[in-house]
């Protein structure tokens, strides 16, 4: 019998340093998300999408800002799309139709904003 792996924490640790590409891995075929901050007023969440992989177009009730961490996406709001590399990021503003797209391999970080 194999001993257990711990499993990674769910959360970012307080003080202390992170690299945000690190904190999730990609998965062929798959989007894989981790959320690293949870409050009542927001939360933070990494996101690790294979090429091709994306969100279908949907609606949310908060302001959501997106920070490209590598790769290449396309990020569509309210049918305007909008390509992003690392080091970009775009706001999607609350009650807009957004929708995601891995034209590489890409991670984001979503900071969504409750008010």
């Amino acid at each position: 019998m194999k001993p257990e792996t711990p499993a990674k924490p769910k959360g970012l640790p307080g003080d202390q340093v992170a690299k945000a590409s690190e904190l999730v891995n990609y998965q062929d075929g798959a989007v894989v998300s981790r959320e690293i901050v949870k409050r009542p007023t927001g939360s933070v969440t990494l996101f690790a999408f294979d090429e091709g992989q994306g969100l279908s177009e949907h609606t949310a009730p908060f302001d959501a800002l997106v920070q490209v961490v590598e790769g290449e996406a396309e990020i569509s709001i309210a049918g305007q799309p909008h390509r992003l590399q690392g080091g970009e990021m775009i706001l999607m503003p609350a009650g807009q139709p957004h929708a995601l797209k891995a034209l590489k391999r890409f991670k984001m970080i979503l900071t969504m904003i409750r008010s």
